[in-house]
């Protein structure tokens, strides 16, 4: 039998999992489902014939090997940091590798020997980075394939939580990593080129400028702009366009109501607080906000971020149990971000029977013979459960099938990629409908970069 090797076991590995072992015994496929937790790995395998679990330390230069010299592919849904010394060891022994990841600088440093052997390290092929190159690159080509000139392009894409499952005041819960969202646009500004300007949104005002999207059947969302955009003008080979943007999706107020931790400073993860593991929830709040002889902490925090008792945006504070003086953080040498993090999965977590939602939204300007046009594609997927999600299935569904792919012969570029070729995305695209991921395209005269901006 063909041996994967799957090394990590987390939220976003089941359907990848779920994937292979159905197709397992048609394709000859035994999967090694490796983590630092065995007891995970063991219920990743759902008592499959065809599935083994192993206790992989992925620090652990011996064992990590010996996995991966006995596998025929490596898929790593490690962190995006871990994936070096696999990709390492996987030009070692000679296996093609598959990842949901960017392209570190590290990994693009392999692309000469992985060419040079031949192999293929499949990166950026989850739902985004993946879905996101190969759906805009299918519509991309097929306009330039029909000799159009691209004028603009803007992506959106949000992990949310599904109409079914939206029961509280924010909208949102967390249906991908905490961490990632809590420090979301941090590290730099905002780049984007609009109508051949180049633009630029600090971290302090990223969340008070965002565009509105509608999507029909589900309402009106609103997107706040990724750190880069820019880099994709060369990946999409789009270094002529006049706009380029990329958003994240949230329901509309959401971004405002975020805002607030932003400018009370509770985002920042570059300091410990001291004594935060005795800190109470009502004591991190106050950290932020002045001193006042007699002002309570409530009134203190309205009167600085200037919203009033029955603003939404105060109940949305005090949904989040902010002010509880008896809640403690618990956490030793935290930063605020770290806290916030804790504070905010107490309320945002998905529940047993909650369902999340994935939407994607592309924008494509251009000029086909003298006119201008416009093409819009929208995707929206619903989680089947908390465990098969739809965060789960937009993730890991791409990189299973393009494993599947791989090990069969059907994409033969070798080096360090993305889905960017036609031979990677179309066959991919087309089985992702038989799993409900389908975009619905829509053509419709050149609106350009609409001035539907939120500017406070």
């Amino acid at each position: 039998m063909r041996v994967i090797l799957v090394i990590g076991a987390g939220r976003s590995a089941s359907s990848l999992i779920q994937y292979l072992l159905n197709k397992s015994i048609e394709e000859d496929l035994h999967l090694v489902i490796g983590d630092l937790s065995l007891d995970l790995a063991q219920r990743k395998t759902n008592n499959h014939p065809n599935a083994t679990a192993i206790a992989l330390d992925i620090f652990d230069a011996n064992q990590r090997k010996e996995a991966i010299q006995k596998a025929d592919i490596v898929i790593s849904m490690l962190p995006a940091h871990l994936h070096i010394e696999v990709a390492r060891d996987c030009i070692a022994y000679k296996k093609n590798m598959v990842t949901a990841s960017y392209i570190s600088d590290q990994m693009q440093k392999l692309d000469a020997a992985a060419k040079e052997n031949n192999l293929i390290f499949m990166n950026e092929i989850g739902l985004d980075p993946g879905i996101d190159h190969m759906s805009a690159m299918k519509v991309i080509d097929s306009i330039r394939d029909k000799g159009g000139k691209m004028l603009l392009f803007e992506s959106f894409c949000g992990g949310l939580v599904a109409p079914e499952s939206d029961n509280n005041l924010w909208n949102y819960k967390f249906t991908w990593a905490p961490r990632n969202v809590v420090l979301a646009g941090q590290g730099g500004c905002a780049k984007f080129i609009q109508e051949g300007t180049y633009k630029y949104i600090p971290y302090c005002n990223l969340f008070r400028r965002t565009e509105f999207l509608e999507v029909e059947g589900y309402g009106r969302f609103e997107a706040y702009s990724n750190r880069d955009s820019l880099k994709y003008k060369s990946v999409y080979g789009l270094d002529d366009v006049l706009t380029l943007y990329r958003g994240t999706i949230r329901r509309i107020g959401f971004s405002k109501a975020w805002n607030m931790f932003v400018q009370l400073g509770m985002t920042d993860d570059s300091y410990v607080m001291e004594d935060s593991e005795n800190m109470s929830y009502r004591q991190f709040v106050n950290s932020f906000l002045p001193y006042h002889p007699t002002d309570s902490v409530e009134i203190k925090t309205r009167l600085i971020l200037k919203i009033d008792q029955d603003d939404i945006m105060w109940d949305k504070l005090l949904e989040l149990d902010l002010f509880n003086d008896a809640k403690i953080v618990g956490l030793k040498n935290a930063t605020p971000a770290q806290i916030l993090e804790k504070i905010l999965s107490e309320s945002w977590a998905l529940q047993a029977n909650d369902k999340d939602m994935i939407v994607m939204y592309h924008k494509f300007g251009y000029e086909l013979d003298g006119v201008k046009q416009q093409i819009d594609s929208k995707m929206v997927c619903i989680g089947d459960d908390q465990t098969y999600t739809a965060m789960a299935k937009t993730v890991g569904l791409p990189v299973a099938m393009a494993t599947l792919q791989i090990l069969n012969g059907k994409i033969k570029t070798p080096g360090v990629q993305l889905p960017i070729n036609k031979e990677v995305y179309l066959p991919i695209l087309e089985e992702l409908e038989e799993y409900g991921v389908v975009f619905k395209e829509q053509s419709m005269p050149y609106l350009g970069y609409k001035p539907d901006k939120i500017f406070s």
